[in-house]
């Protein structure tokens, strides 16, 4: 049998369980010679050091240290990282890619439960569910069998802002319903976008002509305050903002303003600053319906970025190419 590469976990420890549930930490262990006891959380700890002397793998996950000069210099065979979470972008460092270090994500994994949120709460919206829950709470009745003007879903018009992962796994899952959808994304030409099955439009006609607006773009410098009031503005009367990206895209005090009025609804799974404060207005406005930023993987859903690892280790062991690398040169446009 070959020698298995050295590795080591480095995230949070409480999450380990949920990342690698026993019957994928003993595949993961297969592939892989590595302490499930060991979960490095410092890389200046002289337990994790001594393991980070000798691993060729770093499995990582939401909480792993930062990947600086300084960590690397004491992980001198390191040769890949396989990261059990989506963006890389919050541990990694210029030297990861200047010393030629292979780094593999499950972002593409993660993207799924976010889309999922996102095709819910765009067919729930279409029904104005949240605030008839509520009529019907205070209420405590309602007259059967009325038809309800503006609602349903029928050729209801949704824009999804950012041919993302999560973006394009959304308007994979938003074909099957009969909505009009359409996309915009600087970064895509019309044939690009034809390829995805959707209409190309600048931002500005995608805000005019949607009754539902969905942000998946990344966060970038480019992209804060990418809808502020005056992209609000565009947007027509009785249309939802969706925020399951970052809460940096949004104005929020421009938003809130125009949730107050009732001119706008929203439905955010993140917010700037997250959470909001307790005073924040959002908690109160019954257009605004916010969640605690858990549109990402969670609770069972997390086993499936572990999966993504195993199988990624599974080729680093065998000498095969990993199927889900991160390109360094595409950094700056992901989230």
């Amino acid at each position: 049998m070959p020698e298995r590469p050295q590795a080591v976990l480095a995230m949070a420890a409480e999450n380990v369980p949920y990342v690698f549930p026993p019957d994928l930490l003993a595949l993961l262990r297969a592939h892989l010679d590595l302490d499930p006891a060991l979960v490095a959380h410092d890389f200046t700890e002289p337990r994790a050091r001594a393991a980070l002397a000798r691993a060729e793998v770093l499995v990582t996950g939401w909480g792993c240290p930062r990947l600086d000069a300084a960590a690397l210099d004491g992980a001198p065979k390191l040769r890949a990282v396989l990261h059990a979470a989506g963006s890389v972008k919050g541990f990694t460092t210029a030297e990861v890619w200047r010393r030629g270090i292979l780094v593999s994500s499950a972002a593409d994994a993660n993207a799924l439960p976010v889309a999922e949120y996102a095709l819910a709460m765009i067919l729930l919206t279409g029904k104005d569910v949240f605030a008839l829950r509520e009529e019907l709470r205070a209420r405590r009745g309602f007259p059967y069998g009325t038809i309800l003007p503006g609602l349903g879903n029928h050729g209801r018009r949704v824009g999804v802002v950012g041919a993302s992962r999560v973006g394009r796994r959304l308007i994979e899952l938003l074909r099957p319903h009969d909505l009009a959808v359409t996309l915009a994304d600087p970064t895509l030409d019309a044939e690009s976008a034809g390829r995805l099955g959707v209409p190309l439009l600048p931002l500005d006609d995608l805000l005019r002509t949607s009754d539902i607006v969905t942000l998946h773009a990344p966060e970038t410098p480019a992209t804060r305050r990418l809808i502020g009031a005056r992209e609000l503005a565009l947007m027509p009367t009785g249309a939802v903002l969706l925020n399951t990206a970052r809460g940096s895209l949004v104005d929020q005090d421009a938003l809130v303003d125009e949730v107050r009025t009732g001119r706008l609804r929203a439905v955010l799974d993140v917010t700037d600053p997250e959470p909001p404060p307790a005073a924040s207005p959002l908690f109160d406005l019954p257009g605004a319906f916010v969640t605690p930023h858990l549109a990402g993987s969670q609770g069972n859903e997390v086993a499936r970025l572990g999966r993504v690892v195993v199988e990624e280790a599974a080729r680093w062991a065998a000498g095969a190419a990993l199927r889900h690398a991160v390109d360094p040169g595409t950094l700056e446009r992901m989230a």
